[in-house]
Protein backbone atom coordinates (compact mmCIF):
# COMPACT_ATOMS: atom_id res chain seq x y z
CA UNK A 1 0.00 0.00 0.00
CA UNK A 2 1.63 3.19 -1.08
CA UNK A 3 0.73 6.67 -1.99
CA UNK A 4 3.05 9.51 -4.53
CA UNK A 5 2.65 13.12 -3.01
CA UNK A 6 3.50 15.28 -5.94
CA UNK A 7 5.26 18.61 -4.08
CA UNK A 8 6.79 21.85 -5.94
CA UNK A 9 10.42 19.97 -4.34
CA UNK A 10 9.58 16.80 -6.01
CA UNK A 11 7.45 13.50 -5.91
CA UNK A 12 8.02 11.35 -2.53
CA UNK A 13 6.54 7.75 -2.46
CA UNK A 14 5.44 6.57 1.30
CA UNK A 15 4.98 2.81 1.65
CA UNK A 16 2.00 2.40 4.43
CA UNK A 17 2.37 0.07 7.46
CA UNK A 18 -0.63 -1.50 7.35
CA UNK A 19 -0.19 -4.24 10.04
CA UNK A 20 1.08 -2.16 12.52
CA UNK A 21 -1.18 0.80 12.00
CA UNK A 22 -4.32 0.31 9.94
CA UNK A 23 -6.47 2.70 11.58
CA UNK A 24 -4.12 5.51 11.05
CA UNK A 25 -3.33 4.31 7.23
CA UNK A 26 -7.18 4.36 6.55
CA UNK A 27 -7.61 7.69 7.74
CA UNK A 28 -4.41 8.88 5.34
CA UNK A 29 -5.21 6.61 2.72
CA UNK A 30 -8.74 8.22 2.55
CA UNK A 31 -7.53 11.88 2.73
CA UNK A 32 -5.37 11.55 0.14
CA UNK A 33 -8.01 9.75 -2.06
CA UNK A 34 -10.49 12.98 -1.63
CA UNK A 35 -7.54 15.04 -2.73
CA UNK A 36 -7.76 16.88 0.87
CA UNK A 37 -3.76 17.79 1.44
CA UNK A 38 -4.20 19.47 -2.21
CA UNK A 39 -2.26 22.72 -1.65
CA UNK A 40 -1.10 21.90 1.89
CA UNK A 41 2.11 23.86 2.78
CA UNK A 42 4.99 22.81 4.08
CA UNK A 43 5.72 23.69 7.66
CA UNK A 44 8.02 23.73 11.22
CA UNK A 45 10.89 22.90 8.85
CA UNK A 46 13.80 21.66 11.27
CA UNK A 47 17.15 20.83 9.87
CA UNK A 48 18.32 17.65 9.58
CA UNK A 49 15.14 16.69 12.19
CA UNK A 50 11.80 16.25 10.51
CA UNK A 51 9.19 18.95 8.79
CA UNK A 52 5.30 19.04 9.65
CA UNK A 53 2.53 19.10 6.57
CA UNK A 54 -1.33 18.27 6.20
CA UNK A 55 -3.35 21.10 6.70
CA UNK A 56 -4.54 22.31 4.11
CA UNK A 57 -4.17 26.63 5.32
CA UNK A 58 -1.17 26.12 7.58
CA UNK A 59 -0.33 27.52 10.85
CA UNK A 60 -0.06 31.13 9.03
CA UNK A 61 -3.50 31.32 7.82
CA UNK A 62 -6.29 32.21 11.30
CA UNK A 63 -9.14 30.35 9.33
CA UNK A 64 -7.22 27.34 9.79
CA UNK A 65 -8.73 24.51 12.32
CA UNK A 66 -5.32 22.54 12.31
CA UNK A 67 -6.86 19.75 9.91
CA UNK A 68 -9.49 17.13 10.45
CA UNK A 69 -9.64 13.38 9.49
CA UNK A 70 -11.51 11.43 6.89
CA UNK A 71 -14.58 10.89 9.65
CA UNK A 72 -14.53 14.02 11.01
CA UNK A 73 -14.68 15.57 7.29
CA UNK A 74 -17.52 13.04 5.95
CA UNK A 75 -19.32 13.81 9.02
CA UNK A 76 -19.12 17.56 9.59
CA UNK A 77 -19.25 16.68 13.52
CA UNK A 78 -16.48 18.16 15.46
CA UNK A 79 -16.06 15.13 17.69
CA UNK A 80 -14.93 13.22 14.42
CA UNK A 81 -11.90 15.64 13.56
CA UNK A 82 -9.25 13.50 15.96
CA UNK A 83 -9.32 10.03 17.19
CA UNK A 84 -7.01 8.31 19.38
CA UNK A 85 -3.69 7.48 17.69
CA UNK A 86 -1.91 3.93 18.44
CA UNK A 87 1.57 3.60 19.23
CA UNK A 88 3.09 0.32 18.49
CA UNK A 89 6.15 -0.58 20.39
CA UNK A 90 8.19 -1.82 17.60
CA UNK A 91 7.85 1.01 15.15
CA UNK A 92 10.59 3.66 16.61
CA UNK A 93 11.80 7.06 14.86
CA UNK A 94 15.51 5.61 13.94
CA UNK A 95 15.65 6.12 10.17
CA UNK A 96 15.40 9.19 8.13
CA UNK A 97 11.81 9.41 5.81
CA UNK A 98 9.80 7.82 8.77
CA UNK A 99 6.60 9.15 8.78
CA UNK A 100 3.80 9.58 11.76
CA UNK A 101 0.56 11.47 12.67
CA UNK A 102 1.31 14.21 14.92
CA UNK A 103 -0.45 13.90 17.48
CA UNK A 104 -2.15 16.40 20.82
CA UNK A 105 -2.81 15.20 24.25
CA UNK A 106 -6.72 14.54 24.43
CA UNK A 107 -8.19 17.59 26.85
CA UNK A 108 -9.68 14.87 30.18
CA UNK A 109 -7.08 12.52 29.34
CA UNK A 110 -3.47 13.25 29.15
CA UNK A 111 -1.86 9.55 28.55
CA UNK A 112 -4.32 9.33 25.48
CA UNK A 113 -3.13 11.22 22.23
CA UNK A 114 -5.09 12.37 19.44
CA UNK A 115 -4.32 12.50 15.68
CA UNK A 116 -6.14 14.52 13.07
CA UNK A 117 -4.58 14.71 9.54
CA UNK A 118 -1.16 16.29 9.75
CA UNK A 119 1.75 14.41 9.52
CA UNK A 120 5.73 14.31 9.92
CA UNK A 121 8.24 12.92 8.20
CA UNK A 122 12.13 13.02 9.63
CA UNK A 123 15.23 14.50 7.93
CA UNK A 124 17.36 12.53 9.61
CA UNK A 125 18.66 9.22 11.47
CA UNK A 126 18.32 8.73 15.53
CA UNK A 127 14.93 11.26 15.93
CA UNK A 128 14.30 8.80 18.94
CA UNK A 129 12.23 12.56 20.80
CA UNK A 130 9.34 11.84 18.39
CA UNK A 131 8.69 8.63 20.17
CA UNK A 132 5.30 8.93 22.16
CA UNK A 133 4.64 11.98 20.02
CA UNK A 134 4.56 10.70 16.86
CA UNK A 135 2.21 7.83 15.71
CA UNK A 136 4.28 6.00 13.20
CA UNK A 137 2.36 4.75 9.93
CA UNK A 138 4.11 4.63 7.28
CA UNK A 139 8.10 5.51 5.54
CA UNK A 140 9.70 7.02 2.77
CA UNK A 141 10.79 4.39 -0.13
CA UNK A 142 11.34 7.23 -2.86
CA UNK A 143 12.42 10.94 -3.03
CA UNK A 144 15.17 11.42 -0.78
CA UNK A 145 16.53 13.85 -3.02
CA UNK A 146 13.24 15.71 -2.23
CA UNK A 147 14.02 15.44 1.15
CA UNK A 148 17.35 17.05 0.52
CA UNK A 149 15.72 20.11 -0.84
CA UNK A 150 13.42 20.52 2.00
CA UNK A 151 16.19 20.15 4.54
CA UNK A 152 17.96 23.32 2.87
CA UNK A 153 15.22 24.86 2.38
CA UNK A 154 15.70 28.92 3.40
CA UNK A 155 13.50 29.32 6.43
CA UNK A 156 12.46 31.98 8.82
CA UNK A 157 12.52 31.93 12.91
CA UNK A 158 9.50 29.72 12.96
CA UNK A 159 10.66 26.91 9.95
CA UNK A 160 8.67 28.63 7.28
CA UNK A 161 10.41 28.22 4.12
CA UNK A 162 10.76 31.67 2.44
CA UNK A 163 9.60 30.20 -0.93
CA UNK A 164 6.38 28.03 -0.94
CA UNK A 165 7.07 24.15 -0.69
CA UNK A 166 3.16 22.86 -1.12
CA UNK A 167 1.58 19.30 -2.11
CA UNK A 168 0.33 19.85 -5.39
CA UNK A 169 -1.38 16.83 -5.97
CA UNK A 170 -2.04 12.85 -4.34
CA UNK A 171 -1.95 9.56 -5.80
CA UNK A 172 -3.24 6.49 -4.22
CA UNK A 173 -1.00 3.24 -5.69
CA UNK A 174 -2.69 0.77 -3.66
CA UNK A 175 -5.96 0.90 -1.41
CA UNK A 176 -7.19 -1.80 0.58
CA UNK A 177 -9.75 -0.49 2.20
CA UNK A 178 -13.65 -0.17 1.74
CA UNK A 179 -14.46 3.23 1.05
CA UNK A 180 -16.96 4.86 3.62
CA UNK A 181 -20.69 5.47 2.38
CA UNK A 182 -19.98 8.83 1.92
CA UNK A 183 -16.86 8.96 0.31
CA UNK A 184 -16.76 10.49 -2.63
CA UNK A 185 -13.54 10.72 -4.79
CA UNK A 186 -13.32 14.07 -7.20
CA UNK A 187 -12.45 13.34 -10.64
CA UNK A 188 -10.05 15.68 -10.91
CA UNK A 189 -8.08 18.37 -8.91
CA UNK A 190 -10.13 20.65 -7.51
CA UNK A 191 -8.28 24.27 -7.69
CA UNK A 192 -6.91 26.27 -4.14
CA UNK A 193 -9.34 28.22 -2.56
CA UNK A 194 -9.21 32.08 -1.66
CA UNK A 195 -8.51 30.82 1.71
CA UNK A 196 -5.24 29.04 0.82
CA UNK A 197 -4.04 31.15 -2.15
CA UNK A 198 -4.23 34.06 0.62
CA UNK A 199 -1.35 32.15 2.65
CA UNK A 200 1.17 32.00 -0.18
CA UNK A 201 4.10 33.75 0.28
CA UNK A 202 6.54 33.45 -2.89
CA UNK A 203 5.06 30.94 -5.52
CA UNK A 204 7.68 28.42 -6.38
CA UNK A 205 7.69 30.00 -10.03
CA UNK A 206 7.48 33.34 -9.12
CA UNK A 207 10.48 35.83 -10.27
CA UNK A 208 12.17 37.51 -7.12
CA UNK A 209 12.44 41.15 -8.64
CA UNK A 210 13.59 43.48 -6.31
CA UNK A 211 12.05 47.28 -5.02
CA UNK A 212 12.59 49.21 -7.88
CA UNK A 213 10.85 46.59 -10.65
CA UNK A 214 8.51 48.19 -12.27
CA UNK A 215 5.43 46.51 -14.53
CA UNK A 216 7.23 45.89 -17.54
CA UNK A 217 9.93 43.89 -15.49
CA UNK A 218 7.08 41.72 -14.43
CA UNK A 219 5.59 41.60 -18.11
CA UNK A 220 8.64 40.59 -19.18
CA UNK A 221 8.63 37.55 -16.88
CA UNK A 222 5.30 36.76 -17.66
CA UNK A 223 6.42 36.72 -21.47
CA UNK A 224 9.04 34.40 -20.67
CA UNK A 225 6.79 32.55 -18.45
CA UNK A 226 4.22 31.89 -21.48
CA UNK A 227 7.64 31.26 -24.24
CA UNK A 228 8.52 28.19 -21.81
CA UNK A 229 5.48 26.66 -21.81
CA UNK A 230 4.89 27.06 -25.56
CA UNK A 231 8.21 25.28 -26.34
CA UNK A 232 7.12 22.53 -23.80
CA UNK A 233 4.01 22.38 -25.51
CA UNK A 234 5.82 22.20 -29.18
CA UNK A 235 7.97 19.87 -28.07
CA UNK A 236 5.11 17.46 -26.99
CA UNK A 237 3.13 18.08 -30.58
CA UNK A 238 6.80 16.80 -32.00
CA UNK A 239 6.71 13.93 -29.68
CA UNK A 240 3.28 13.26 -30.96
CA UNK A 241 3.45 13.70 -34.95
CA UNK A 242 1.36 16.69 -35.35
CA UNK A 243 4.28 18.61 -35.96
CA UNK A 244 7.67 18.11 -38.30
CA UNK A 245 9.62 19.89 -35.73
CA UNK A 246 9.01 22.02 -32.74
CA UNK A 247 10.77 25.10 -33.58
CA UNK A 248 8.34 25.29 -36.92
CA UNK A 249 6.51 28.57 -37.45
CA UNK A 250 3.06 28.98 -38.90
CA UNK A 251 3.47 30.82 -42.68
CA UNK A 252 3.90 34.40 -43.10
CA UNK A 253 1.97 34.67 -46.30
CA UNK A 254 -1.27 33.17 -45.57
CA UNK A 255 -4.34 34.57 -43.61
CA UNK A 256 -7.06 33.12 -41.81
CA UNK A 257 -10.58 34.27 -42.14
CA UNK A 258 -13.83 33.47 -39.76
CA UNK A 259 -17.15 34.08 -38.56
CA UNK A 260 -18.05 33.51 -42.76
CA UNK A 261 -21.46 33.44 -43.46
CA UNK A 262 -22.71 30.10 -44.56
CA UNK A 263 -23.34 30.92 -48.57
CA UNK A 264 -19.77 32.76 -49.05
CA UNK A 265 -18.03 30.66 -51.40
CA UNK A 266 -14.57 30.46 -52.42
CA UNK A 267 -14.78 32.15 -55.73
CA UNK A 268 -16.27 35.08 -53.57
CA UNK A 269 -13.38 35.52 -50.90
CA UNK A 270 -10.89 35.10 -53.99
CA UNK A 271 -12.56 38.32 -56.01
CA UNK A 272 -12.67 40.54 -52.63
CA UNK A 273 -9.16 39.66 -51.71
CA UNK A 274 -7.43 39.90 -55.04
CA UNK A 275 -6.87 43.88 -55.15
CA UNK A 276 -4.60 43.05 -52.35
CA UNK A 277 -2.61 41.18 -54.44
CA UNK A 278 -2.23 37.85 -56.37
CA UNK A 279 -3.53 34.84 -54.32
CA UNK A 280 -2.29 31.59 -54.83
CA UNK A 281 -4.64 29.92 -52.79
CA UNK A 282 -8.06 30.03 -51.35
CA UNK A 283 -10.19 27.79 -49.53
CA UNK A 284 -13.23 27.68 -47.48
CA UNK A 285 -12.93 24.78 -44.63
CA UNK A 286 -15.65 22.40 -45.42
CA UNK A 287 -17.85 19.46 -43.54
CA UNK A 288 -16.14 16.56 -44.60
CA UNK A 289 -19.58 14.41 -45.19
CA UNK A 290 -21.99 16.82 -45.59
CA UNK A 291 -20.16 19.90 -47.57
CA UNK A 292 -21.50 22.59 -45.49
CA UNK A 293 -19.40 25.31 -44.89
CA UNK A 294 -17.55 25.35 -41.50
CA UNK A 295 -17.37 29.53 -41.66
CA UNK A 296 -13.91 30.07 -41.76
CA UNK A 297 -11.04 29.89 -44.70
CA UNK A 298 -7.51 30.31 -45.09
CA UNK A 299 -6.08 32.77 -47.76
CA UNK A 300 -2.77 31.90 -49.48
CA UNK A 301 -1.19 35.29 -51.00
CA UNK A 302 1.46 35.22 -52.93
CA UNK A 303 4.04 37.71 -50.81
CA UNK A 304 4.14 38.84 -47.47
CA UNK A 305 3.18 42.21 -47.85
CA UNK A 306 0.31 41.93 -50.01
CA UNK A 307 -1.05 39.46 -46.84
CA UNK A 308 -0.45 42.16 -44.42
CA UNK A 309 -1.95 44.37 -46.35
CA UNK A 310 -4.96 42.22 -46.10
CA UNK A 311 -5.07 41.86 -42.39
CA UNK A 312 -5.12 45.77 -41.66
CA UNK A 313 -8.08 46.48 -44.32
CA UNK A 314 -10.20 43.84 -44.36
CA UNK A 315 -10.37 42.78 -39.96
CA UNK A 316 -14.26 43.25 -39.37
CA UNK A 317 -15.33 44.07 -42.98
CA UNK A 318 -19.24 43.23 -43.62
CA UNK A 319 -19.71 40.49 -46.16
CA UNK A 320 -23.00 38.79 -47.13
CA UNK A 321 -24.33 40.67 -44.27
CA UNK A 322 -21.38 39.18 -41.14
CA UNK A 323 -18.55 40.81 -39.98
CA UNK A 324 -15.84 38.58 -40.47
CA UNK A 325 -12.45 38.58 -38.76
CA UNK A 326 -8.67 38.38 -40.09
CA UNK A 327 -5.77 37.45 -38.38
CA UNK A 328 -2.56 35.97 -39.16
CA UNK A 329 -2.90 32.07 -40.16
CA UNK A 330 -1.29 30.21 -37.11
CA UNK A 331 -1.92 26.17 -38.99
CA UNK A 332 1.02 24.40 -39.79
CA UNK A 333 -1.25 21.44 -40.98
CA UNK A 334 -0.10 21.51 -44.83
CA UNK A 335 3.51 22.44 -43.41
CA UNK A 336 2.74 18.90 -41.67
CA UNK A 337 0.99 17.47 -44.49
CA UNK A 338 4.49 18.16 -47.36
CA UNK A 339 7.00 16.85 -44.80
CA UNK A 340 5.17 13.95 -44.45
CA UNK A 341 4.82 13.12 -47.99
CA UNK A 342 8.22 14.13 -48.50
CA UNK A 343 9.59 11.77 -45.75
CA UNK A 344 7.15 9.16 -46.76
CA UNK A 345 8.32 9.49 -50.95
CA UNK A 346 12.08 9.46 -49.51
CA UNK A 347 11.50 6.17 -46.88
CA UNK A 348 9.38 4.00 -50.27
CA UNK A 349 12.32 5.26 -52.17
CA UNK A 350 14.69 3.78 -50.47
CA UNK A 351 12.52 0.70 -49.82
CA UNK A 352 12.33 0.19 -53.30
CA UNK A 353 16.17 0.55 -54.05
CA UNK A 354 16.73 -2.49 -51.86
CA UNK A 355 17.44 -0.28 -48.90
CA UNK A 356 15.04 -1.68 -47.30
CA UNK A 357 14.02 1.18 -43.83
CA UNK A 358 10.32 0.78 -44.92
CA UNK A 359 7.93 -1.87 -43.86
CA UNK A 360 5.81 -4.65 -45.85
CA UNK A 361 7.81 -3.55 -48.51
CA UNK A 362 7.45 -7.14 -51.12
CA UNK A 363 11.32 -6.51 -52.43
CA UNK A 364 12.85 -8.06 -49.37
CA UNK A 365 14.97 -11.17 -50.24
CA UNK A 366 13.65 -14.13 -49.60
CA UNK A 367 15.30 -16.21 -47.18
CA UNK A 368 16.25 -19.72 -47.79
CA UNK A 369 17.63 -21.90 -44.99
CA UNK A 370 16.59 -25.37 -44.87
CA UNK A 371 17.05 -26.32 -48.77
CA UNK A 372 19.42 -25.63 -51.02
CA UNK A 373 18.16 -25.59 -54.40
CA UNK A 374 21.30 -26.84 -56.60
CA UNK A 375 21.05 -30.13 -54.58
CA UNK A 376 20.81 -32.73 -57.58
CA UNK A 377 18.27 -35.49 -57.23
CA UNK A 378 19.41 -38.60 -55.11
CA UNK A 379 22.46 -36.40 -53.82
CA UNK A 380 21.48 -37.98 -49.84
CA UNK A 381 24.38 -36.37 -47.97
CA UNK A 382 22.92 -32.59 -48.90
CA UNK A 383 19.34 -33.47 -48.27
CA UNK A 384 18.55 -36.58 -46.34
CA UNK A 385 14.45 -37.72 -45.81
CA UNK A 386 13.35 -38.80 -42.59
CA UNK A 387 13.45 -42.85 -43.82
CA UNK A 388 16.58 -43.71 -45.14
CA UNK A 389 16.81 -44.92 -48.59
CA UNK A 390 17.73 -48.75 -47.89
CA UNK A 391 14.45 -48.63 -45.94
CA UNK A 392 12.39 -46.90 -48.90
CA UNK A 393 13.48 -49.76 -51.24
CA UNK A 394 11.57 -52.24 -49.73
CA UNK A 395 11.41 -55.79 -49.61
CA UNK A 396 12.90 -57.23 -53.24
CA UNK A 397 15.82 -54.78 -52.85
CA UNK A 398 16.61 -56.12 -49.74
CA UNK A 399 15.82 -59.78 -50.11
CA UNK A 400 17.62 -60.00 -53.06
CA UNK A 401 20.55 -58.76 -52.02
CA UNK A 402 19.96 -61.57 -49.09
CA UNK A 403 19.09 -64.87 -50.54
CA UNK A 404 22.11 -64.60 -53.48
CA UNK A 405 19.79 -66.11 -56.31
CA UNK A 406 18.43 -62.91 -58.00
CA UNK A 407 20.18 -60.89 -60.36
CA UNK A 408 20.61 -57.79 -57.57
CA UNK A 409 23.22 -60.73 -56.15
CA UNK A 410 25.19 -61.28 -59.11
CA UNK A 411 25.33 -57.48 -60.36
CA UNK A 412 26.55 -55.86 -56.76
CA UNK A 413 26.11 -51.71 -56.89
CA UNK A 414 23.39 -52.17 -59.72
CA UNK A 415 20.24 -53.33 -57.19
CA UNK A 416 20.58 -50.39 -55.41
CA UNK A 417 19.98 -47.77 -58.18
CA UNK A 418 17.57 -49.93 -59.76
CA UNK A 419 15.39 -50.17 -56.93
CA UNK A 420 15.97 -46.57 -56.14
CA UNK A 421 14.25 -45.28 -59.61
CA UNK A 422 11.70 -48.17 -59.40
CA UNK A 423 10.63 -48.85 -56.19
CA UNK A 424 8.78 -52.49 -55.26
CA UNK A 425 8.09 -53.07 -58.76
CA UNK A 426 8.98 -56.80 -59.81
CA UNK A 427 10.97 -57.40 -63.17
CA UNK A 428 9.14 -59.73 -65.40
CA UNK A 429 5.35 -59.62 -65.99
CA UNK A 430 4.99 -63.09 -64.32
CA UNK A 431 6.16 -62.49 -60.94
CA UNK A 432 4.09 -58.87 -61.32
CA UNK A 433 0.95 -60.80 -61.91
CA UNK A 434 1.76 -63.24 -59.09
CA UNK A 435 2.93 -60.32 -56.47
CA UNK A 436 -0.35 -58.94 -57.11
CA UNK A 437 -2.79 -62.00 -56.60
CA UNK A 438 -0.87 -62.23 -53.10
CA UNK A 439 -0.84 -58.78 -52.27
CA UNK A 440 -4.87 -59.04 -52.69
CA UNK A 441 -5.21 -61.81 -50.28
CA UNK A 442 -2.95 -59.93 -47.58
CA UNK A 443 -3.61 -56.90 -45.26
CA UNK A 444 -1.94 -54.14 -45.01
CA UNK A 445 -0.60 -54.72 -41.74
CA UNK A 446 0.38 -58.06 -43.19
CA UNK A 447 2.09 -56.35 -45.87
CA UNK A 448 4.01 -54.31 -43.48
CA UNK A 449 6.10 -57.66 -41.97
CA UNK A 450 6.11 -58.95 -45.43
CA UNK A 451 8.09 -55.94 -46.20
CA UNK A 452 11.22 -57.10 -44.15
CA UNK A 453 10.62 -54.90 -40.94
CA UNK A 454 10.95 -57.84 -38.62
CA UNK A 455 14.44 -57.59 -36.58
CA UNK A 456 14.49 -61.45 -36.61
CA UNK A 457 15.47 -61.70 -40.48
CA UNK A 458 18.18 -58.94 -40.22
CA UNK A 459 21.21 -59.23 -42.62
CA UNK A 460 24.97 -58.63 -40.75
CA UNK A 461 26.06 -55.89 -42.30
CA UNK A 462 22.64 -54.44 -40.66
CA UNK A 463 23.62 -54.88 -37.11
CA UNK A 464 23.53 -51.59 -34.90
CA UNK A 465 20.21 -50.58 -36.65
CA UNK A 466 18.36 -51.49 -33.68
CA UNK A 467 15.53 -48.65 -34.32
CA UNK A 468 14.82 -49.74 -37.59
CA UNK A 469 15.38 -53.36 -37.34
CA UNK A 470 16.21 -54.94 -33.81
CA UNK A 471 13.06 -53.05 -31.96
CA UNK A 472 10.15 -54.18 -34.43
CA UNK A 473 11.25 -57.80 -33.88
CA UNK A 474 10.01 -57.94 -30.05
CA UNK A 475 6.61 -57.21 -30.52
CA UNK A 476 3.83 -58.71 -28.60
CA UNK A 477 2.24 -62.34 -30.00
CA UNK A 478 -0.12 -61.29 -32.65
CA UNK A 479 2.73 -59.33 -34.62
CA UNK A 480 4.96 -62.68 -34.43
CA UNK A 481 1.92 -64.82 -35.68
CA UNK A 482 2.21 -62.52 -38.67
CA UNK A 483 6.03 -62.72 -39.00
CA UNK A 484 5.28 -66.64 -39.78
CA UNK A 485 2.43 -65.99 -42.43
CA UNK A 486 5.28 -63.33 -43.85
CA UNK A 487 7.50 -66.35 -43.68
CA UNK A 488 5.25 -69.09 -45.73
CA UNK A 489 4.73 -66.53 -47.84
CA UNK A 490 8.11 -66.17 -49.02
CA UNK A 491 8.50 -69.47 -49.63
CA UNK A 492 5.68 -69.45 -52.14
CA UNK A 493 6.92 -67.00 -53.86
CA UNK A 494 10.66 -68.58 -53.86
CA UNK A 495 9.04 -71.96 -54.84
CA UNK A 496 7.44 -70.19 -58.17
CA UNK A 497 10.63 -68.39 -59.24
CA UNK A 498 12.40 -72.08 -58.90
CA UNK A 499 9.72 -73.49 -60.84
CA UNK A 500 10.04 -70.56 -63.82
CA UNK A 501 13.96 -70.70 -63.96
CA UNK A 502 13.65 -74.66 -64.58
Amino acid sequence: MSVLLETSAGDIVIDLLVDYAPKMCENFLKLCKVKYYNFSPIHSIQKSFSFQTGDPLGPLSTQSDGGTSIWGLLSGDPADRTFPALFHPKLKHLERGTVSMATAPHPSDPDTRLAGSQFIVTLGDNTDYLDGKGAIFGKVVEGFDVLEKINDAIIDERGHPLVDIRIKHTVVLDDPYPDPASLREPSSSPPPSKAQLATVRIGEDEELLDEEANEEAAAEAERRRKEREAAAQALTLEMMGDLPFAEVKPPENILFVCKLNPVTTDEDLELIFSRFGKILSCEVVRDRKTGDSLQYAFIEFEDKKSCEEAYYKMDSVLIDDRRIHVDFSQSVSKLSDVWRSETNTKRKRAAAGGGGGWGGVDELEKWRKYRKEDVQQGDDDHYRMVHGVEEMRGRHGRDGGRQGDGPRDREPGRGEDVSRKQGDRPRDPDRRADHSRHSRSRSPRRDRYRNGHDGRNRRPEDAGKGREYGDRGHRDRRDREYGRDRERDRDRDRGGADSRRR
